[in-house]
């Protein structure tokens, strides 16, 4: 019987053999110490391609974004995010009882323009609301299916945001989609925010880790910060040594991630009894819907093909460097097995 097809998320990827190798040559020291000589390359090299001053090694792009929460906000402050932000939704609520935030939601569907933060914004005078400090971006949108975030209006937003003297933070996860979809560097998406966070492992298929970049004394307050989470790691090149394969070697076939993605929305949209905007499929996410999300997940996962319902007709796949342009054919010669 063949392997099953897993379209869960981008995060099931196993460590290529020459990422193990890297990891097993790895050079190591106490990181809580600032020692880690692998650690250090990583944070330097990641900060130079997000146009960064400085950058830190996180296990997880969650903490990561907790800790830009904590660094630009104090409790009782609000967050403003477009809808089903991951730092809102997909945080265990993290930003309200770590940060101590609540969180806005700006327009409709994740993405939106200056005019509609606008709209949303509270005059700063009336302290019956809460006072609005932070306003978070998600690029590429996990919710949207991964839909790149205009960067014209990234630029908007940002002049507004500092005409309020408000910050703002790029979620990035899948910067390095964006980028590989739009050919823009992650250094020009990131340039007009003061914290950028990134993943190695989603699309970069490391197995662990993230980083948040932004100004030298900034990380040197995301330093304690991150301490205090339970994520200053010790000998951990061993981890900073995946990261470093993943970031020189698979950006550049995020394109194949990309391509697959669109081969399997447009094969999606013939089935029956199936609604797939094909058309926002930008990278390597696809949504799709159709009458009972779980109810087709279990079938789909019983034929061995694995994705996951975002909700009760929406169906969630996602491609990655573990999945093949044959791998797709064969998920979709299921999926139609599958409707009537």
């Amino acid at each position: 019987m063949s392997s099953a097809i897993d379209l869960r998320s981008d995060t099931v990827t196993r460590p290529t053999a020459a990422m193990r190798e890297a990891i097993a040559r790895a050079e190591v020291g106490d990181d809580v110490y600032g020692e880690d000589p692998t650690v250090n390359r990583l944070q330097e090299r990641a900060a130079e391609l997000l146009g960064k001053e400085c950058a830190l090694f996180v296990p997880t792009g969650t903490m990561a974004n907790q800790i830009a929460l904590m660094l630009h906000c104090d409790r009782g402050d609000a967050v403003l995010v477009g809808e089903g932000a991951h730092c809102m939704l997909y945080e265990s609520g993290a930003g309200p009882a770590w940060a101590g935030v609540s969180f806005q939601v700006v327009g409709a569907g994740g993405l939106y323009d200056a005019g509609a933060l606008e709209a949303a914004l509270h005059p700063p005078s009336d302290y019956h609301y809460p006072r609005s400090r932070l306003v978070a971006l998600e690029n590429t949108h996990n919710r949207a299916g991964g839909r790149v975030f205009p960067q014209r209006d990234v630029v908007a937003i940002a002049e507004l945001a500092r005409s309020r003297r408000l910050a703002l933070h790029l979620d990035g996860a899948r910067i390095w989609n964006a980028s590989q979809a739009t050919g823009r560097s992650p250094a020009e998406l990131a340039a007009c925010c003061d914290t950028v966070s990134a993943c190695f492992s989603k699309g970069l298929g490391a197995p662990v880790g993230s980083v948040i970049a932004g100004t030298a004394e900034a990380m040197g307050r995301a330093r304690r910060l991150r301490k205090m989470l339970g994520g200053g790691m010790r000998q951990a090149g061993v981890l900073a040594a995946a990261a470093s394969y993943a970031l020189e070697h698979h950006r550049v076939r995020l394109a194949e991630d990309h391509d697959n993605a669109k081969r399997l929305a447009a094969g999606v949209a013939e089935l029956p009894g199936v609604r797939c905007e094909v058309a926002e499929t930008e990278t390597n996410i696809v949504n799709f819907d159709l009458d009972d999300a779980g109810a087709f997940v279990k079938r789909a996962a019983a034929r061995g093909v694995l994705v996951n319902a975002t909700g009760p007709t929406r169906v969630r796949a996602v491609t990655h460097l573990d999945v093949s342009a044959s791998d797709i054919d064969r998920a979709l010669a299921v999926l139609a097995e599958l409707l009537p």
